[in-house]
């Protein structure tokens, strides 16, 4: 175990003897399916749980030779942006002290950062591998919606979470992208990559001449002073190694925050229906029918985050109020996917703080969910749009607080967001 609580297991798997990763440690977070090895999602509810089969992409790093050093701390279920809602205990950031180390995958980016493992995998719901990069200084990739499988990812919201690296460099990121990416006959949305010449860590080659960058302002709007500040210092770093960078317009994310939380809390009250002490999760062998029973397993196993989007979720599909909610969410993320291709129709990525804020004191957010909420307002619309967007570390505020810039290009144009991203990072 660490000092920072990153790890929730640290039971060792041992990869094949030679391959990629043959000398790398690679952290899981805990929301990832390993064969013979607990798979707790940060929940009471699934604390005794141990899976009987691998995760495809576990099955790949194995295959890789790679080493998981352990099961990483992450929020509940995913539902988080500071890795304080943990069933075992929130995580501090390593970097940053007193500070968040971000979420959901808090535990993933936290034990990169502090060099207890290589590489990490986290996986990025609304921003869950951006966000905790962004807060520890380190590099987070979040790929297009089918590149890398998500068989054997506990589903929190399956239209719009992705598993992906974590890494102190972009090409360390991009070395494991290699391994976990392409198509899996366990998962039907997965598919081949558009233009699959050369690896994605061979595009991590630091070359920006003559890169086009849009800068959506909106994401620039409400941001603290030092994040912005600290961003326009590492765009300026890029404009002087070849890259131009000009002004766009994205008018729908005023509107993205509260379609993503719409779209994930309706998932996740379907999704998580099955853990009721029964088909899956703790059964306390209650008293009562078994309508009383449910309920009991469900109160105890869940915590309050959990509870509280399982709630909303309901509300929102419940009859009567579909159309008001859900289906004007899905409206509006048409509008987001639209706004953000026709935004790279004239920049080749467009660039932003990952974080408006830097991490946050350990206890600041608990207590007030909606701030909490719209911190995630740079990441939650490329979720939405279902796009590739990597942080990487932008520099630090006046306070020492890391800041990450995040780089977003159009689908499956992965490599073009490694090459931008690796002249910084």
């Amino acid at each position: 175990m660490t000092a920072y609580n990153g790890y929730i297991t640290d039971e060792t798997i041992e990869g094949a003897d030679d391959g990629p990763l043959a000398d790398k440690t690679v952290a899981v977070k805990d929301n990832i399916s390993t064969e013979g090895v607990r798979t707790t999602c940060g929940s009471a509810m699934l604390e005794d749980y141990v899976p009987p089969y691998d995760a495809t992409v576990v099955e790949r790093l194995k295959d890789a030779g790679a080493t998981i050093p352990g099961k990483t701390n992450m929020d509940e279920f995913g539902m988080g942006t500071t890795t304080e809602t943990s069933a075992f205990g929130p995580v501090e950031n390593p970097v940053a002290e007193g500070r968040v180390p971000g979420g959901s995958s808090g535990g993933s980016a936290a034990v990169v950062a502090a060099g207890d493992a290589d590489l990490a995998l986290g996986s990025d719901t609304g921003g869950s591998i951006r966000c905790p990069a962004a807060f520890c200084g380190v590099v987070g990739i979040k790929p297009t919606y089918g590149l890398v499988s998500r068989y054997g990812l506990v589903a929190y919201a399956n239209s719009l979470e992705q598993i992906g690296p974590i890494a102190p460099s972009v090409e360390g990121a991009a070395e494991l992208l290699d391994v976990i990416a392409g198509p899996d006959e366990h998962d039907a949305t997965t598919q081949e990559a558009p233009e699959s010449d050369g690896s994605y860590a061979a595009a991590a080659d630091g070359d920006v001449d003559g890169l086009s960058i849009g800068v959506p302002t909106e994401l620039l709007d409400g941001a603290d002073e030092d994040v912005v500040e600290t961003f326009w210092a590492a765009m300026d770093d890029l404009e002087a190694q070849g890259a131009s960078y000009h002004e766009v317009d994205l008018p729908s994310v005023e509107h993205a925050v509260e379609a993503y939380y719409v779209i994930a809390m309706s998932e996740a009250s379907s999704n998580l229906a099955r853990f009721d002490g029964v088909r899956y999760g703790q059964s306390g062998g209650y008293d009562g029918n078994w309508n009383e029973s449910f309920a009991n397993a469900r109160e105890e196993g869940f915590g309050e985050e959990v509870k509280r989007r399982i709630l909303l979720g309901t509300y929102a599909l419940s009859a009567g109020y579909h159309d008001k909610y859900y289906k004007k969410a899905q409206d509006a993320r048409a509008w987001v996917k639209q706004d953000f291709d026709e935004a790279l129709e004239d920049a080749d990525v467009l660039a932003s703080p990952t974080m408006p804020v830097p991490p946050m004191k350990r206890g600041e957010s608990l207590d007030d969910p909606l701030t909490m909420y719209l911190a995630d307002a740079n990441t939650t619309p490329v979720n939405l749009a279902n796009l590739p967007a990597v942080s990487v570390p932008a520099g630090e505020t006046d306070d020492g607080l890391p800041v990450g810039l995040q780089l977003v290009g159009p689908a499956f144009g992965e490599r073009e967001i490694i090459r931008a991203g690796s002249a910084l990072a």
